[in-house]
């Protein structure tokens, strides 16, 4: 018995010694391209993809090297990623299926906008085409404070982005020269909303009853009811990036954070960003 003690203290500490350096382990880092940094564990690489997992999880997740500008791995080394070979070669694979439209000058396309959870990189199709109808239907709200230009209609740029095989989750590679001839127009306007989710707990409590004092005034009695309600409030913490182009040239360039962490906020920095925009004009 005296034996055994000893030991179950020493494997207990070794135990947590062990749980311990798991929990410190150093972590490889992505930097992206849009400079969001990913903390996490690279899984595998290739020339089109690195795979990793985030800490605590087990899920494998794969992101394109052209959005990736560095990563900095756990045992000290750096690897750069050239944007200009990843643009070049997307550029390539492009030109060999593109399909020219016919020319429309003054006018201008609203692309898919890319609504992505920063923490595990999943987009929504349905929030990527809510997004790009709502800063389409603030365009055409506003015709007369964008003219000359007219708004291609929504159909039609889907329609073409379609037989391109480009969509919310591919926008981002494709050169703007490439999407101006596949939509036949001379300006685009590209945004893209990054969000993370919070959530804070309240609780509040009722309290209710009756309270009895006695005739000396000394012994008091009471019987009191009290309930206590816990309520969980979800943050939503967006950053909506805002990008204008004229004939290839990229004309404006904002990024913004909404004042307010609830669910659509977002769509007030989209008002914000438009409103502040080369293509808008008061009158």
């Amino acid at each position: 018995m005296k034996i055994i003690k000893p030991f179950l203290v020493l494997l207990v500490l070794l135990s947590a010694c062990i749980t311990f350096a798991q929990s410190g382990k150093k972590l490889d880092r992505i930097i992206k391209r849009d400079y969001q940094i990913i903390d996490c564990t690279i899984l595998k690489m290739s020339d089109k993809t690195v795979d990793y997992s985030l800490p605590g999880e087990t899920i494998q997740i794969s992101l394109d090297v052209s959005q990736i500008a560095r990563i900095d791995f756990a045992s000290g080394r750096t690897q750069t990623f050239d944007a200009s070979s990843s643009s070049n070669s997307s550029a390539q694979n492009t030109s060999q299926s593109i399909e020219t439209a016919e020319m429309k000058p003054n006018t201008i396309a609203v692309l898919p906008v890319p609504y992505v959870n920063a923490d595990n990189q999943q987009g929504s199709e349905d929030m990527a085409k809510f997004a790009q109808n709502d800063l389409y239907n603030k365009l055409l709200d506003k015709a007369s404070n964008i003219l000359p230009l007219t708004v291609q209609d929504l159909r039609t740029t889907n329609s073409l982005l379609h037989k391109a095989g480009i969509d919310h989750n591919n926008i981002d590679e494709t050169p703007i020269a490439d999407l101006e001839k596949i939509l036949g127009v001379d300006n685009i306007v590209a945004a893209k909303i990054s969000y993370t989710i919070g959530t804070a707990s309240t609780a509040t409590t009722y309290s209710s009853g009756d309270t009895k004092v006695s005739n000396n005034n000394k012994k008091v009695s009471s019987s009191d009811i009290s309930t206590t309600t816990a309520n969980n409030q979800v943050y939503y913490y967006y950053t909506v990036y805002f990008d204008m182009y004229k004939n290839k040239d990229k004309i404006y360039s904002q990024t913004r954070k909404p004042l307010l962490a609830v669910k659509d906020s977002w769509i007030d920095s989209i008002t914000y960003l438009l409103k502040r925009s080369p293509i808008y004009v008061k009158r």
